[in-house]
């Protein structure tokens, strides 16, 4: 499940539940049309329960579009094991994290 809201002037895409080949399809269309048109997005994962690589390929296609737009895209709440495989696939190199949305809001200025 993804909710989009906006926080000072920022889109923050909330996503819930496991985000696996399964799920991605509708998950990646939501998020897609939720940061459509916007250039400071928020992904808050907080309620993410499980990242397959399928979920790692749609946060990279986020990256590639926000930046295709000199965009910003900042990660938030992410799961300490969802952290770690994202430095042993070298992800984490693509993305800033942030503890909370309101750090997300901050750290992107």
């Amino acid at each position: 499940m993804v909710t989009v809201s906006t926080v000072s002037g920022v889109t923050v895409v909330a996503i819930e539940g496991s985000v696996d080949s399964n799920s991605v399809p509708a998950i990646q269309r939501q998020v897609v049309e939720g940061m459509e048109g916007k250039d400071k997005v928020v992904i808050d994962m907080k309620k993410v329960s499980f990242l397959s690589s399928a979920g790692l390929r749609m946060l990279m296609l986020v990256y590639r579009q926000m930046k295709s737009r000199n965009g910003k895209v900042v990660l938030v709440s992410v799961m300490e094991e969802i952290v770690e495989v994202m430095k042993m696939t070298g992800f984490i190199n693509f993305f800033v994290i942030a503890d909370d949305v309101q750090a997300g809001i901050k750290a992107i200025g």
